[in-house]
């Protein structure tokens, strides 16, 4: 829409005040006072651990001793990732400000045989907890029995298919529950909470809306009774709270999600606007999630919506990919959600999947298939998934900038957590309406947060220009910044109103708060993340001017306020408040790509601030940091350490601005492989429509005999070499094999295929790829469809490259 139309329609509409062509303000009425939450509301199980520490849960929000907790949580399947990798990786996930790890327990993944329970290896659920726990990671358990996961059968074994009726009250099928969930509780067993362990919560099944004869609410009633008799007391037992979910009122809470794109829809082409990015005012379930049962009417988590808190499990922080579908995210497309959510009432934000895998083989591969009557087909060993950290532990893109959400809802939640969600006079008619501003407010009292997202995956948002906000509180109205801002396309973030600087108000920021660092005597320090294109402007009380120290930055009075503006983003100190017999504040304003470096934890027997390019978590009291591809390391730590810390390489010294500065460099390697070709692709039959979904079905497992073949030589001594491999292939499906044993398989899609060399085994490798028709009825990116010229069909293998990993211990 032309600017002046646009500004005018949204006159006419009350969405802002000032003139068409100048000045827009966007109005919010937070002077309503917030709700107060209902206690007693749920009956969950043991909430207090035996050193004192509770966990609980209101209408609104969780608890930890008594006070209003937001946590983080992400999904990592510890069946789907070799046993000698799982340390590392929780660890990463902490790091990367994660608080829960959720795992489901896939019951064929353990008793893929009657009675034959397998527990050990990748499959030892206890020692994965104990990890988890000395990670420092609270664990949710998803116990099925039906799961989904994209797994056959959602995880019911064959054999239990075959023989009975499954997901209700059959005498028959709850012997063998009962079986599944006593192996479980034997397994954690003086690992719960109520132990004085971390396992926190049980969910019980998934996507249920099942509601026949021994079905419906009655069935998961039976099912948490069932779960507690076997020993799983905890304190949190949850459901799937999408696609007319129906549950016992008060004995479960649900947890809800939400995905960027639907993998598993028909369509073949690009999907309309998804309402994930938008901000929800009424409701919390966001569209198709996948389910394999469908909703036809009002479920429980409706009818609930007052009685328990806003919780998420299943927030897309990437996609998988499905034969039928293959969509690509970008960052963007999954950090954005964080503000609409955060901004919907969100309370727990929960990733499904924030950590990719590869399905285990044991009789078979025991992937989602249309062959076995699934919904989908499914990858037979990769589970991906685009997730923040690979299957590889290699580190994607999205999880930095995931990352300062994540940061900020760790330091901040307590003050989120109870504040009430807050609806514009004027919000967007639709999802697909892509010019009317789309930002929420959440507040309590005196205090508020902004929260704005001006982007939507695959749709160009219009440019919200000259924008100026206006939040009506008790008492007060705080309308900022004093200079108007342009909101661009893809621009998201969250912004403080009325912020508590131990002792000083902060009037108003353009920037988002990430952290808060108490140094004692030394002072707390405060972590804001510039917007990216939006100039930083700090808001005071005129009160606090004599206090405010601001170099290289310019201080100005307007109206009754301080404000600050003029700061130059980087690790300098941009504001400090000195008070009489108080520690100094500090207010340190990054880089939006300083705040997605960003990482805190313990180092040096004291939580500090690390910023660095390389992936980096913490470990025995020190960093471990990996790179791929580049042997040099550069970061920053702050506080100081009191000893320039040793790496087992020289370790250069400096300084930036605030931080210690450290630098070092690895031996360079050069690591080739070389490839040549075994067979020439034959030509392939169409692709076949049916299914459940009546769309396109992967080949048949005899069609591969047409596939092209490529064998592959990586460099020597392979089993030790710690370096990714990547196969850059076009066509319709490549499967990598060590002999006849399938290491790794692939739907083509653009996005690039990775491998960890360590796990290649010796001896060549073969890389098959079955060729892509031009006429397969399958979405594939615009990106990544690839040119036919001409061609009936495609099968090519471009390059093999080998990409080393560096890794640098930090001792402090």
């Amino acid at each position: 829409m032309h600017l002046i139309v646009k500004c005018l329609a949204l006159l006419v509409a009350g969405a802002v005040a000032g003139s068409a062509c100048g000045q827009a303000l966007l109005h919010v009425d937070a002077s309503a006072p917030a709700r107060a939450p209902l206690e007693n509301q749920l009956q969950m199980g043991a909430s207090l651990s035996p050193s004192g520490e509770r966990i609980g849960a209101n209408s609104q929000y969780l608890t930890r001793n008594g006070k209003p907790w937001m946590p983080v949580m992400g999904e990592f399947h510890y069946s789907r990732t070799p046993a000698d990798e799982w340390e590392a990786e929780l660890r990463k996930m902490k790091a990367a400000g994660i608080d829960v790890v959720a795992t489901y327990i896939m019951w064929n993944h353990h008793e893929e045989r009657q009675g034959s329970w397998a527990w050990s290896g990748q499959r030892d659920l206890r020692r994965f907890v104990q990890l988890a726990a000395s990670a420092g990671l609270d664990v949710v358990v998803r116990v099925g029995p039906w799961v989904h996961a994209e797994v056959r059968y959602g995880g019911i074994p064959d054999w239990v298919v075959g023989a009975m009726p499954t997901r209700g009250d059959d005498p028959q099928y709850l012997r063998h529950v009962a079986s599944l969930y006593g192996q479980i509780g034997r397994q954690l067993k003086g690992l719960l909470w109520k132990d004085g362990g971390r396992v926190i919560g049980v969910q019980i099944e998934n996507e249920y809306n099942l509601d026949g004869p021994g079905e419906g609410a009655g069935h998961i009633s039976t099912l948490k009774r069932m779960a507690r008799a076997a020993g799983l007391d905890v304190p949190l037992y949850t459901v799937t709270g999408w696609d007319q979910t129906v549950y016992p009122s008060g004995e479960v809470t649900p947890v809800f999600g939400g995905y960027p794109d639907e993998p598993w829809a028909r369509s073949t082409g690009e999907l309309p606007p998804k309402e994930t990015y938008a901000f929800r005012f009424d409701s919390r379930v966001s569209g198709d999630l996948g389910a394999q049962t469908k909703a036809s009417a009002r479920g429980s988590a409706d009818t609930d919506i007052d009685k328990t808190p806003f919780l998420g499990a299943e927030y897309g922080a990437g996609l998988p990919f499905m034969y039928r579908r293959r969509p690509v995210v970008s960052s963007d497309d999954i950090a954005s959600m964080l503000p609409v959510q955060l901004g919907s009432g969100v309370n727990l934000v929960g990733y499904y999947m924030f950590h990719g895998g590869r399905n285990p083989v044991g009789m078979s591969t025991l992937e989602e298939s249309t062959l076995t009557g699934g919904y989908n087909d499914t990858p037979m060993i990769s589970y991906d998934f685009q997730a923040p950290l690979g299957p590889d532990g290699q580190q994607r893109p999205v999880l930095a900038r995931l990352r300062p959400f994540h940061l900020f809802m760790r330091d901040f939640g307590e003050r989120l957590a109870p504040m009430t969600v807050r609806k514009p006079d004027v919000v967007p008619t639709g999802p697909d309406d892509l010019t009317t501003p789309r930002f929420a407010v959440r507040s309590q009292g005196d205090s508020a947060f902004l929260f704005v997202s001006n982007h939507v995956r695959q749709y160009p948002m219009a440019v919200q220009r000259q924008v100026r906000f206006s939040v009506k509180l008790p008492g007060q109205s705080v309308e900022f910044p004093r200079q108007p801002v342009d909101l661009a396309d893809g621009s998201y973030f969250i912004w403080p109103v009325n912020m508590d600087l131990d002792g000083t108000r902060l009037t108003y920021a353009t920037a988002q708060p990430v952290a808060r660092l108490d140094n004692g005597k030394a002072g707390i320090v405060y972590v804001f993340a510039a917007s990216a294109g939006i100039p930083v402007e700090l808001g005071f009380d005129t009160a606090a001017a004599s206090s405010l120290a601001a170099p290289g930055a310019r201080i100005a009075q307007d109206g009754g306020k301080t404000v600050i503006d003029g700061i130059a983003p980087g690790t300098q100190a941009a504001v400090t408040i000195r008070r009489a017999g108080k520690p100094p504040v500090t207010l340190l304003v990054l880089t939006p790509e300083q705040s997605q470096q960003l990482a805190i934890g313990q180092l040096a027997g004291q939580r500090r601030l690390v910023i660095g390019a390389q992936q980096t978590w913490f470990i025995d009291g020190g960093l471990r940091m990996r790179s791929d591809g580049n042997p040099a390391f550069r970061f920053a730590v702050y506080p100081a350490l009191a000893h320039t810390p040793k790496a087992g390489v020289p370790l250069g010294a400096g300084q930036d601005g605030m931080f210690q500065s450290f630098a070092a460099t690895l031996p360079a390697r050069s690591l080739d492989a070389t490839f040549k070709p075994v067979r020439a692709a034959r030509l392939v039959r169409p692709v076949m429509i049916g299914g459940l979904a009546n769309a396109a079905l992967q080949p048949l497992p005899e069609s591969f005999s047409a596939a092209a073949a490529w064998s592959i030589d990586l460099p020597r001594d392979k089993n030790k070499l710690d370096a990714l491999v990547e196969l850059d292939f076009v066509g319709d499906i490549g499967r990598l094999f060590n002999g006849t044993r399938m290491l790794d398989d692939w739907y083509y899609s653009g996005y690039g295929w990775q491998f960890a060399a360590r796990h290649a085994g010796s001896g060549p490798l073969t890389l098959s790829v079955l060729p892509l028709r031009a006429d397969a009825p399958v979405y594939i990116p615009k990106e990544g469809r690839p040119d036919f010229g001409g061609r009936e069909q495609i099968a090519e293998l471009r390059a093999v490259r080998v990409t080393p990993i560096y890794q640098l211990d930090v001792k402090a």
